[in-house]
């Protein structure tokens, strides 16, 4: 008994570190697209160091509005997969053990498929608010940056955000992957599926004010990608993390009350 206990954990060991791994390796795959479009050239501009350019002159057309959500898509992928981790990984596990009794099991990549597609979603308006944008000169053609009284609306907002009911709900449902695969939990691949793109749904909510931050010091730079990044993951998961992003809130505030102010 002792001896198939310890096999089962061996084997949820190693499905957890193949699920991590999978989602790392995409993480990565999609943050070495992102430096590789910040170096690229784009219309005959050349890309400014940790942004890329798009066409400075020219209107935008279709062409270019397909490649920022194109871009975004793979930006949204770098930033959010890894907040999905968690709860990959007691999906693998929970599938593990229904595999070795012999019940159906559903790959964790079906999971994690469900909660990209909503990003993926996400990043289609995210693309064609920027083209609508750049359209009405309100970014910089040059830097993807808004215009510093857009920016400093953007960051008011955001910081707001933190402070409402709906943020903290959806906080808590991002920040408890184990109860949210207890109340939610749907069967077979559809189901997987179903959840994750439900699990994605609950992470938008969460950071979609955030993820407009991006505007704030230019699309593409991937300092201020890797920042927002950072936080998002550290939010959800570290103790105190409701609290940091009040804090980040409040700062937020500040400093686009300090750019409408000056603008």
């Amino acid at each position: 008994m002792e001896r198939t206990a310890g096999s089962l954990d061996a084997l949820i060991r190693r499905d957890r570190a193949l699920a991590l791994g999978g989602v790392a390796a995409l993480a990565a795959l999609a943050w070495l697209a992102l430096a590789r479009m910040a170096g690229m050239t784009s219309g005959g501009a050349t890309a400014m160091p940790g942004a890329m350019a798009m066409p400075s002159t020219a209107p935008w057309g279709g062409a270019e509005l397909a490649s920022l959500i194109v871009m975004w898509a793979i930006m949204m992928v770098a930033m959010m997969a890894p907040a999905a981790a968690p709860l990959v990984l007691l999906y693998a596990g929970t599938m593990r053990r229904r595999a070795t009794r012999g019940e159906p099991a559903v790959a964790a990549w079906v999971l994690l498929a469900g909660y990209l597609l909503v990003w993926i979603g996400f990043s289609a308006l995210a693309g064609t608010a920027e083209w609508a944008l750049h359209g009405a000169a309100l970014v910089s053609p040059a830097t993807l940056r808004a215009a510093p009284a857009l920016a400093g609306g953007i960051l008011i907002a955001a910081g707001l955000f933190q402070f409402t009911p709906l943020k903290s709900a959806c906080l808590t449902h991002c920040r408890s992957p184990l109860h949210f695969l207890t109340t939610e939990w749907r069967e077979g691949a559809f189901g997987a599926l179903a959840m994750g793109a439900r699990h994605g749904v609950w992470c938008l909510g969460c950071c979609w004010l955030l993820m407009a931050l991006l505007f704030v010091a230019g699309v593409m730079n991937l300092a201020w990608v890797a920042a927002i990044a950072a936080f998002v993951l550290l939010e959800r998961t570290v103790p105190g993390g409701a609290v940091a992003g009040r804090v980040v809130g409040a700062l937020l505030v500040g400093w686009g009350a300090w750019l409408v102010a000056g603008a």
